[in-house]
């Protein structure tokens, strides 16, 4: 039968999650980091999820699917809320950490220093044009990082600090980091993400700017766990 129902682009798809959450029927789920539809039955093809999605990667369209099951949808999130809430985007699936306490210190350590060289590091605030990136070294962290690495100054050290999250801020921040690429001479990128598929977002939006300013710019991805371990260096 032809009806309704969602189609997302996996070119589009930056592996956010709030399509995720807002499909009441629990039709999409993260697949190797994109959102994926895993049954036509689960899809009522009303479009809940679309005004969620910030890249524009889902639409409705008409093509021969199979039946909508209500039957079905109610068995699965009858299902689905006896586990932790929040199961479907591991961006937002509850954990605690059993860590042990810390040790006593037999005196006061000396104060952390801070890595941070400049300010606002929020990225949707500073300026492109801003002297401090003239012939900088720049790190991207996401938001999280910051609270799961006990260390990420380390990350932070002799580099211009940018922050931001793919997933809560609206923007899309390959514009503006083509535009620091282009207007300065940025001797490398480095981006500290976590491990949840949304901080892809972020990757790719570096990706992007690197393609569009056309510079041949060293960069790497740093990978935090959400219990702070670092899994990739």
């Amino acid at each position: 039968m032809k009806r309704h129902i969602v189609q997302i682009d996996s070119d589009k798809c930056n592996g956010c999650g709030l399509c995720i959450s807002a499909c009441h029927e629990g039709a999409l789920q993260l697949i190797d980091g994109k959102a994926t539809l895993i049954s036509d039955s689960y899809c009522d093809g009303l479009g809940n999820c679309l005004p969620e999605c910030p890249t524009g990667a889902i639409q409705i369209i008409e093509r021969e699917a199979g039946e909508y099951d209500q039957e079905m949808v109610d068995a699965k999130m009858k299902q689905k809320a006896v586990q932790p809430p929040f199961g479907g985007c591991p961006s937002m699936r509850m954990k605690t950490f059993d860590r042990a306490p810390a040790p006593v210190q037999p005196a006061a350590p000396a104060a952390a220093r801070s890595e941070l060289r400049q300010w606002p590091c929020q990225l949707k605030l500073v300026a492109p044009n801003a002297p401090y990136f003239e012939n900088a070294h720049i790190v991207i962290c996401a938001d999280c990082t910051a609270y799961a690495c006990p260390n990420i100054h380390q990350f932070m050290k002799n580099k211009i600090t940018l922050i931001g999250c793919p997933k809560l801020d609206d923007l899309d921040y390959s514009e503006k980091l083509t535009d620091i690429l282009n207007l300065n001479d940025i001797q490398s990128v480095t981006v500290v993400r976590m491990e949840v598929p949304c901080c892809g977002g972020m990757v790719n939006y570096v990706k992007t700017a690197l393609q569009n300013s056309g510079k041949m710019i060293p960069w790497r991805v740093i990978t935090v766990a959400t219990d702070g371990e670092i899994l990739e260096d």
